[in-house]
């Protein structure tokens, strides 16, 4: 409830509160006393602070020092409680009746230290005195002298105080040497009442012990000096218990100084004015107030004023009484009454009933003290005001409330606000208004299977980002008067989710302890109670349950057994059960049996024993069980799940309940600190036995169209195991761990070595069995080779070329990521290698046939894996061809037959004179050689080149085959190379272990040699253009020079190859050219010329004309001794003439055909 705003009273003169206190001398204020030499006016600021709605019970220090509330003591000690910018105006330690200067934090003197006056909110209070609101002036104008007294009456007996004016009109005295100086004037002032009697008097001397103070104060002098009329006023506060009867009241003002004869001494004063003071400063019944008093001068600006007090009084049991920290202790049994008067408590139940009920501060004007179920409030105060431990050696109050109200709030948002302070939420039932709190309570009832619906229990767990690990609670220190925090932290929690911090205000709170047990709590619950449970029940037993009930649940899915049913026959010592299922054949020490009586209660007895289907109690039930009622047994070993009911909702006699999980260990937990433990409640929860019959399997699979390999692992499942922990090492490395929900387990992309794998059972808290199963298992990854090409066949498809057909591989790392690999070898015999034939393809491992050159020889066929694993044998076919048709071999061309052998340019290749063969040459560098005798060849130091070339030429073949023209050759390679391992030792391989695909040195696959090459139409002695190079094997080319290279390669520095033979032969198929139709020949001869020039040999090849082409003449039509001759046989034609027995020239028909070899341009 939003209180009033502060009342602030700003005056230029001085006030006098009656009654209040102000520094350490008198009761009533006074005007203020002015320095030596110092002739002026001080600012004086009065505030009127509300406190509280309703009274409160006032301020601790003066309470607990036992001043009665009004006394000078009280209200001086109060001061103590009394905090200015949060300083304290009176220190702890000091005096309560008669406080040193020192003890004081403002002002230096009497006069302008802080006044306060407090009223606690009675009906029936009395105003703040001082703060006039109507004012009479008189004009006196009279002077005052050692002689003439100045006396004037007050008539009205409405006057509650005088405001006493005295004016000079100049203050100086003129010395001898002619300076002004200030002088000193004494003066005494009186009220008296009618009978003669002086209530008031102010002296011009300091107070001396003994003087009755509540009547004398100083201040009747002046030290100074004025060149112009100086006032002062003195504010006299009538007492409160004035009589009609003592007026008129006499004011007299008396000059104590002598009168000046000296003209150089001006001192003179007078009686300027008197003014009736009537107060009419509101009373503020049924409101606490504070009234202050402090010098201007002391503060720039208002101060911020706080005040420690004990506040509103509430209503509280008739058994209560109230600590002194605010607390209730109780005696008796309660009846349900409250004690007539109010106290004041800190207890937050009885501060929020109070405010429920209360019509002045609160809401009884809406709801009556009937609708509000003080048994709830009282069962709360109870638990509140238990004195528990503070962590810091002592003890105080579980819940104290110390809230200021001052904002305006939805009545729904305070009343929870409060509640909140004590763990409790309010709710309605039947019209009454009951409060539920969070502590430890017993259950009321129990759900089972045999008392929901079929849908069963239905359970929801939080998400786990909102698990809080920090918590800092804002709490109000009332040491330092400022808000400060309490760090509370879970370093297990922090371990598993993090640093989740989350900041919040423990309402009301200024203990530290309370703080932390609120941090705690809030830890546990975010942590623990996260599980909420659904399910819906019928009228009987839904319209018994309440929110923030304790039920228990026997859920026979989560413990695994049935220990809850309908009872089907019962007296009042023992029950037949509808159902032996999973129970008990005898009964164990500690077992305990309930049952829901006829009155919906829940009542729980020790088993004595169990017989079949009947389970006897020790002690009888207060009444018998009827029949169909639910019974429940738990037993240590299998403990049952208890759950606070969040909500229940109805909807056609069916009953939704939603309850969330409580565990009654955690008070303890939360007061004390203690390890919190968990109820029993399933045999899910023991330990399972170690998993079985652990095997291991090493397969290679396809994973996103890439061959990994693959351990399968696989063991005999563990009854009642849902989930396992495997634990595997690979060659001595560390463990690591993985969590499965079958009983099987995969390791991709397992390498070659040794496995280490154990597999643990899980129970339900993820508990492993005792031992693992083990298996140590040797893996080859994907080390081992691809199996061999099967089935290769050989399919002709023309003169020129064949297609080699196999089957796919059977192995996923070939078919994926690898390859096939066809090679060549001259041999014809069968006993080509693969290592010393020369590469033809390289095809994707899928691949199932190739068209290759139909040539004799060997082709070999491999697989390569992913890995470059070579399959270890190959496939292979012979091609041993017939005798062809007759060719005319141009050049047949061998290298290795020069003497010396291979004159042709080297380019990263040598001649090996041990071995008659060209190789690769190594690719370091002679320079860098630092020690000669570790070289163990220097050819191949650095490792061998990846490639190299051999141009065929040099002084014995020369560089270039000219077939003087353009013509199709045939060319057919010769070739025979072996790879080879120059450095056959592991010392002297340089790549790295995981690119070797041999160890032994013996197959030397990664290394090729091929043929090659380019020609040209151009005449090759002018400046021809020479096509690129180009692999072949056997193939029909056109050009008329031709020249030849062999082409070396390594994909393995370790790796050499050696090309024993090299060569090729050129070859010009036999050709016919014939004409198409009768040829006139004319009277003449005849000269005929080829639609294809045909070769006949040059000075270089075969000797020129060497290889004429035959002419064949069909003549038609000769007649007798008729004949013809056919000369001038060329490459390009011919000439014939016919002629008859006379020799002379005749013309006849015929045809012509012409067969030789090569086909021109």
């Amino acid at each position: 409830m939003p209180l009033p705003r502060s009342v602030r009273d700003f005056k230029w003169r001085g006030v006098d509160f009656s009654g209040g206190y102000q520094g350490g001398q008198g009761l009533r204020y006074y005007d203020p006393e002015m320095k030596d030499g110092e002739i002026g006016s001080r600012q004086f600021v009065t505030t009127i602070d509300v406190i509280c709605e309703g009274e409160i019970a006032g301020f601790p220090s003066a309470i607990d020092a036992g001043h009665t509330l009004g006394t000078d003591d009280y209200n001086r000690t109060a001061l103590k409680d009394v905090f200015l910018n949060n300083v304290q105006v009176l220190q702890q330690s000091a005096s309560d009746t008669d406080p040193a200067n020192g003890t004081f934090n403002f002002g230096s003197t009497n006069a302008n230290r802080p006044a306060f006056i407090a009223k606690v909110g009675t009906s029936d209070q009395t105003k703040i005195r001082g703060v006039s609101e109507t004012e009479r002036d008189r004009p006196i104008g009279l002077p005052v002298t050692a002689d003439n007294a100045q006396v004037v009456q007050i008539t009205d007996t409405n006057t509650d105080g005088i405001r006493i004016t005295v004016g000079f009109p100049r203050l100086q005295k003129i010395e001898d040497d002619g300076n002004i100086s200030g002088t000193i004037v004494e003066y005494n002032i009186k009220v008296k009442n009618q009978a003669g009697t002086v209530i008031k008097r102010i002296v011009p001397q300091t107070l001396l012990t003994g003087l009755d103070r509540s009547k004398v104060s100083s201040g009747g002098r002046i030290n100074g000096k004025s060149n112009s009329p100086y006032f002062k006023d003195h504010i006299i506060v009538l007492p409160s218990d004035i009589q009609n009867s003592d007026f008129p009241l006499t004011v007299t003002v008396t000059r104590e100084t002598a009168d000046s004869t000296d003209t150089r001494l001006i001192n003179a004063f007078e009686l300027s004015s008197i003014t009736e003071l009537v107060f009419e400063q509101p009373t503020y019944p049924n409101t606490a107030v504070v009234g202050l008093r402090f010098d201007a001068e002391i503060f720039r600006s208002v101060p911020r004023r706080m005040y420690r007090v004990r506040g509103r009084k509430v209503s509280i049991p008739h058994n209560a009484t109230v600590r002194s920290d605010g607390s209730l202790s109780f005696s008796g049994t309660f009846n349900g009454s409250l004690k007539a008067a109010k106290e004041y408590c800190s207890d937050p139940a009885w501060i929020l009933y109070d405010l429920l009920t209360e019509t002045r501060a609160g809401f009884g004007d809406f709801i009556a003290a009937t609708e509000v179920d003080k048994y709830d409030f009282y069962n709360a105060s109870v638990y509140n005001s238990e004195l528990i431990n503070d962590f810091q050696g002592s003890t105080s109050p579980r819940f104290s409330c110390h809230i200021v109200i001052q904002q305006s709030t939805e009545a729904y948002t305070l009343l929870n606000k409060i509640a909140s302070v004590m763990r409790a939420n309010l709710y309605i039932d039947n019209g009454v208004i009951s409060l539920v709190q969070d502590r430890p309570t017993t259950s009321t009832y129990f759900f089972s299977y045999a008392n929901i619906t079929e849908d069963g229990f239905v359970y929801t767990g939080a998400s786990q980002r909102t698990r809080d690990t920090v918590v800092n609670v804002k709490y109000f220190d009332n040491n330092v008067r400022s808000h400060d925090y309490e760090t509370v932290e879970d370093t297990a929690l922090q371990s598993k989710y993090g640093i989740v911090i989350k900041n919040i205000e423990a309402v009301g709170c200024s203990d530290r302890a309370q703080a932390r047990r609120m941090g705690l709590w809030h830890i546990y619950t975010q942590n623990n109670e996260t599980e909420t449970v659904s399910f819906n029940t019928d009228a009987s037993a839904g319209s018994l349950i309440r929110p923030s009930q304790i039920i228990t649940i026997q859920d026979p899915v989560r413990s695994n057994l049935r220990r809850s049913g309908r009872i089907n026959a019962a007296t009042t010592t023992q029950i037949t059960v509808d159902d032996s299922l999973d129970l008990p054949t005898s009964s164990q020490v500690g077992d305990q049996l309930s049952v829901i009586l006829s009155d919906g209660s829940l009542e729980t007895k020790t088993v004595a024993s169990i017989s079949g289907l009947v389970i006897t109690v020790s002690s009888a039930f207060s009444s018998a069980p009827q029949t169909n009622a639910m019974w429940l047994l738990e037993r240590e070993v299998l403990e049952t799940e208890t759950f606070r009911v969040l909500a229940v909702k109805e909807d056609n006699n069916i009953y939704t309940i939603t309850a969330l999980f409580h565990n009654p260990d955690k008070f303890a937990f939360i007061e004390q600190d203690a390890t919190l433990t968990n109820p029993q409640i399933t045999n899910l929860l023991e330990l399972k036995d170690s998993p079985t019959n652990l095997q291991g399997e090493e397969k290679i699979i396809v994973l996103n169209n890439r061959a990994v390999s693959k351990l399968f692992f696989t063991w005999q499942p563990v009854a009642g195991v849902s989930q396992y922990s495997v634990k595997y090492k690979f060659n001595n490395g560390n463990f690591l761990t993985q969590i499965v929900q079958s009983p099987d387990f995969e390791i991709f992309d397992s390498q070659l070595g040794t496995y280490e794998v154990e597999v643990y059972s899980y129970n339900a808290l993820f508990e492993p069995s005792v031992l693992p199963a083990n298996l140590t298992f040797d893996a080859i990854g994907k080390t081992a080779p691809p199996a061999n090409v099967q089935n290769l066949r050989i399919e002709p498809i023309n003169e020129k070329l064949v297609r080699l057909r196999w089957d796919a591989s059977t192995d996923v790392d070939v078919l994926h990521g690898g390859f096939c690999r066809v090679r060549f070898s001259q041999k014809t015999d069968g006993s080509g290698t693969f290592s010393s034939a020369v590469d033809i393809d390289k095809l994707a491992g899928n691949s199932t046939d190739v068209i290759v050159p139909y040539v004799e020889g060997e082709y070999l066929v491999r697989f390569i894996d992913d890995s470059n694993n070579l399959s270890q044998g190959s496939a292979s076919v012979v091609i041993d061809l017939p005798d062809a048709q007759p060719a005319l071999i141009a050049q047949t061309r061998r290298e290795d037959n020069d003497s010396p052998k291979f004159q042709g340019t080297k380019t990263n290749v040598n001649f090996d004179s041990s071995t008659n063969s060209i190789n690769l040459i190594g690719g370091g560098n002679f320079d860098s050689i630092t020690d000669f005798d570790t070289v163990a060849s220097l050819d191949d130091f650095g490792g061998i080149a990846s490639s190299g070339t051999y141009d065929f030429g040099g002084s014995a073949g020369g560089t270039t085959l000219d077939l003087g023209g353009v013509f199709a050759l045939d060319l057919k390679q010769h070739i025979f190379a072996t790879g080879f391992y120059p450095n056959d030792l592991i010392d002297s391989r340089t790549s790295l272990i995981d690119t070797y695909s041999d160890f032994d040195g013996t197959n030397a696959t990664d290394v090729n040699a091929e043929l090659q090459v380019r020609f040209t139409q151009d005449n090759p002695s002018g400046s021809p253009t020479y096509t690129g190079f180009q692999t072949f094997v056997n193939g029909l080319f056109k050009g008329r020079g031709f020249q030849f290279r062999a082409l070396l390669t390594s994909n393995d520095p370790a790796q050499d190859i050696k090309v024993t033979e090299l060569g090729y032969t050129a070859t010009f198929q036999r050709r016919t050219e014939q004409s198409a139709t009768a040829i006139s020949s004319g009277a003449a001869i005849k000269n005929i010329t080829f639609d294809h020039p045909f070769f006949v040999g040059t000075s270089a090849l075969l000797g020129a004309n060497s290889n004429l082409p035959s002419i064949g003449i069909t003549a038609q039509n000769l007649g007798s001794g008729e004949f013809f001759e056919v000369t001038n046989v060329s490459s390009t034609g011919f000439s014939v003439h016919f002629k008859n027995s006379s020799d002379a020239s005749i013309s006849r028909n015929f045809n012509f055909t012409a067969v030789g070899f090569g086909k021109g341009n």
